[in-house]
Order: structure tokens, then sequence, then C-alpha cells
């Protein structure tokens, strides 16, 4: 990508999105193209594609998405499958039918089997069942693969796609009934902190195992996969460490500095048991990310409390 090629990050204003944002205009890229939900709505094919029409852009992020935790996932499974699958949808085809020289699609570490070998390569995707609390968005991001694989083969569009660990970081969701579960947690041990309340309800057992990747870290490699890959396998991008989410808990209230009783609710579901990523593939190539866990979540409560408190 050139100094002043045409680059479309589509969501630039979310998690993702803006950290990829952020590592363009840091290696020197000028030309960068974002519209905000109320300037585009990427739901609407015709607006899509007038969009395309004026802007023609050379290289594309598809970092858009409608997200969500377990209980957005659980209880609003039609707009989490049709939304994901019209977004993508629009941009991959309007990209190939303007000549869009590369695009990255950003998927999920949710495509793997609920009971995937760990830590889950490439190659395990489609070997058994989803998890069910969040196989509606699990569908939606393994078409968007597919569909990148698919006008890869057929077009010989230079088309891929990157499968991130669950992430957190500058302008993530704290909202309480859509957010992820590090956001969350940092929002409720803060809430319960400032009402002195003497406990806080977590929910599940606390022994699911995750990994978190900072999204300056995603950014990094959503770059440096546009420079540098390109082949019709999707390729993970993980920390390659992890943490249970009781451990989780404790870490987010020891930063925030609540001191009181952390309560398990096991009636709630825990999901997917273990999930660590296989990023061997993308290591190979020569990228890692920087960020340790402890310093991303201080960060992250620094800007919570600036933008929330």
């Amino acid at each position: 990508m050139t100094p002043d090629a045409r680059i479309y990050v589509a969501g630039h204003r979310g998690l993702a999105g803006s950290a990829i944002w952020r590592a363009l205009e840091a290696a020197g890229h000028t030309n960068l193209i974002g519209r905000t939900h109320a300037e585009l709505e990427l739901l609407d094919t015709h607006a899509v594609e007038k969009f395309f029409e004026a802007e023609t852009p050379e290289y594309i992020f598809i970092a858009a998405a409608r997200v969500g935790g377990i209980k957005a996932n659980s209880t609003l499974p039609a707009q989490f499958l049709f939304e994901n699958l019209r977004i993508q949808n629009n941009l991959i085809d309007a990209a190939h039918r303007h000549g869009t020289k590369k695009l990255l699609f950003l998927g999920s570490s949710c495509i793997y089997p609920k009971l995937a070998p760990q830590p889950m390569a490439e190659a395990h995707l489609l070997t058994g069942p989803l998890e069910p609390t969040n196989e509606w968005y699990a569908i939606a991001k393994i078409a968007g693969i597919k569909m990148c694989q698919a006008y890869r083969r057929q077009y010989g569009s230079d088309f891929i796609a990157a499968m991130p660990t669950n992430l957190y970081g500058p302008n993530d969701n704290y909202d309480p009934e859509g957010s992820h579960v590090l956001p969350a947690m940092i929002r409720r041990f803060h809430e319960a902190k400032a009402s002195g309340a003497e406990s806080v309800n977590c929910w599940g057992s606390g022994t699911p195992l995750r990994e978190f990747l900072h999204s300056d870290d995603l950014a990094s490699a959503c770059v440096f996969l546009m420079e540098n890959y390109s082949e019709e396998e999707f390729i993970n991008v993980g920390l390659g460490t992890e943490v249970s989410i009781r451990e989780l808990s404790e870490l987010v209230a020891e930063v925030v500095g609540y001191q009181g009783k952390l309560d398990w609710d096991t009636s709630q579901p825990d999901g997917t048991p273990r999930k660590l990523m296989d990023g061997s593939r993308l290591e190979a190539m020569g990228w890692k990310p920087k960020t340790e866990l402890r310093e991303g979540i201080t960060a992250a409560y620094i800007e919570f409390q600036k933008k929330y408190a």
C-alpha cells in the first residue's frame, strides 16, 4: 500500500476499526476513508453501491459488524445472523465489482467448534458443532470467510481473512447489555467500587479459559497481513497465552481497586470451555503481539474513566 492509496476502513469508529485507522495513520497513510453509521448504512445495498462509485477504494479493511457478548448473542440471534451477513455481502461484492486491489475481512475466534482441539488451528474450522450461545454470529463470520475464498477462486480477487481472538482496548463497548466479558467487568467493578457494594455478581463458574488481545496489536497484525499475506486460507491472530475468567476478574478488580467479594452465578452460561488460538502461522511470518494483559487493562480502565465515569 502506497502512502496515498485510497484505504477504506469499514467500522472505523469501533474497537478494531479505530485501531486499524490509528495504525495506518502511524504508518504514514494519508488517504484514509471512513464513514459513520449515520453517513453510510452498510445494510443498505444501494447506499453501499453509491459509496463505492464515489470513492473507489483500493484497499479495504472490513471491521464493521454487529457484535456483542453472550447475552446479546443469545437474545438477538436473527439480528446477529442477518445484519452480519448483509454487511459483509454488500462490502465484499461491491469491492469485487469496483476493482478493489485487496480486502481484509475480520472474523472471530467463535468460528471454531465448541470442543475444538487446543490450541485452535485454522484446519479445525467446521470439524464439530459450534458453541450454541454465539452460533448465529459464528455462522455469519464463517460465511464471510467463504465469501472471500469464493471470490478469490471465481474471480481471482485478492481477498483475505483474519480471525482475531477476544479483543479489548480503546473505543470498546461498555454497555451493560451488549458488552464482552472484559469491558463488562471493568464497568461492573468500577460501579461497585463507586457505590461501595460489598460484592459483585459474575456470570458462570469462572473456569473457562480465554486469551485477550489488545486492539492495537490486532491492528498491527492487520496492516502486516495486508502488506505480506495473500492466500486463500484465513489466518489466526492470537496472543498465545490464556487466563481463566476467574483470574481475569481478579486482575480487573485489582486494576480498578475494587476490594469486595466476587459471587459466581453458576446458573448463567459459561460459553466455550477454552478458546486458545494457534497463531503459529502468523508468528512464523515475523509478527508478534506487544501488549501485556495487565498493561492493556490498566490503559483500558484509564480510558473508561475519562469517557464514562
